[in-house]
């Protein structure tokens, strides 16, 4: 009886914990399915949109986007920002590549090298971020032009070309029907939440960005959550680096241009606040939806790039009024 009121009870808070999900995103569910119905219909679209080969080729292209965005959300919700994380893709990237093509190391080796560089880069934003007064804006503003230089001092400009099926294996392959970087994405997505939901960190992350005075007086050891914190950020960023290397088969100074504003565009139309305090992995995710099939959405109708960034800027400011006017009926 006992086994089978606690299989009742987990049943029960798991359908919680979904209908909880559902209620508390609803708005931009909505949003996303409005935006993909009227891709599927849409006769410039429709034969095109929702076709498996292009559903998954949005999905391997916002794996990379929103591998940014699980780090970007806690800096996010800790009232910071990252600014550096398009720059560590590019270095992390050719630095990855270059092992491979230049020095011949393993794969497995290269790899862990890309990542690292990003994790390094992390470090480094965290010890500054958490040992001063410096805002983040500035800290992770001047680490983009130094990661963005140093990527083009390592290669001199020009791509660094791998065209081995292993190195091509992580951007561009699949496990299954699946395409590998969704895969990683899933475990990445997975993590996260574990860090967000369950953990004492999590716990901290959420009270720092609400009140961290309040925070500091409560016994939170300030420092070491904003330090955790952007390391994370820098991890997730060389992991996209070279899963953006792999999926393009070669290192380039110029990948992840912009990305650092798709990635908090993401954060920001999933609902996480700008003022810091509140937001969600989930959220994040349908974001990060939105913000993929809005770009795929028009580069099928071969709408002008330039006018693309228009878009997404009135999106992100949409997304930042929503929030404003949301917090304001709180006060």
């Amino acid at each position: 009886m006992a086994e089978k009121a606690k299989k009742h009870t987990g049943a029960s808070g798991y359908g919680a914990a979904i209908k909880l999900y559902f209620k508390e995103n609803l708005g931009i569910i909505i949003a996303f399915l409005v935006l993909s119905i009227f891709l599927t219909v849409f006769p410039r679209t429709s034969g095109t949109f929702f076709t498996r080969q292009n559903i998954f080729n949005i999905l391997r292209q916002i794996s990379t986007n929103l591998f940014l965005a699980c780090g970007m959300t806690m800096v996010i919700i800790l009232g910071g920002i990252d600014l550096s994380v398009g720059s560590i893709i590019a270095l992390s990237g050719c630095v990855s590549a270059g092992c491979v093509a230049r020095y011949h190391l393993p794969l497995g080796v290269a790899l862990a090298i890309g990542v690292l560089v990003g994790l390094l880069v992390g470090l480094f934003n965290g010890a500054v971020i958490s040992r001063t007064t410096i805002p983040p804006f500035i800290v992770t503003l001047a680490t983009m032009n130094v990661a963005k230089g140093l990527a083009y001092v390592y290669t001199g400009g020009s791509p660094v070309r791998v065209v081995t099926k292993e190195w091509q294996f992580l951007g561009a392959g699949y496990i299954g029907i699946f395409p590998t970087p969704v895969v990683i994405l899933v475990v990445v997505l997975i993590v996260t939440a574990i860090i967000m939901n369950r953990t004492k960190m999590g716990r901290h992350i959420y009270a720092v960005g609400g009140n961290q005075q309040a925070a500091e007086f409560s016994g939170i050891k300030v420092a070491r959550v904003k330090f955790f914190v952007h390391a994370f950020s820098g991890l997730m960023a060389g992991l996209a680096g070279i899963v953006l290397a792999s999926r393009m088969y070669s290192g380039q100074p110029t990948a992840g241009d912009g990305a650092e504003m798709d990635a908090i565009a993401a954060v920001v139309v999933g609902g996480t606040s700008m003022a810091g305090g509140s937001g969600k992995i989930g959220g994040t995710i349908i974001g990060g939806l939105i913000i993929g099939v809005l770009n795929n959405g028009l580069n099928l109708l071969n709408v002008n790039s330039f006018w693309q960034y228009v878009v997404k800027g009135v999106v992100i400011l949409l997304a930042v009024f929503i929030d404003y006017f949301r917090n304001k009926g709180k006060k």
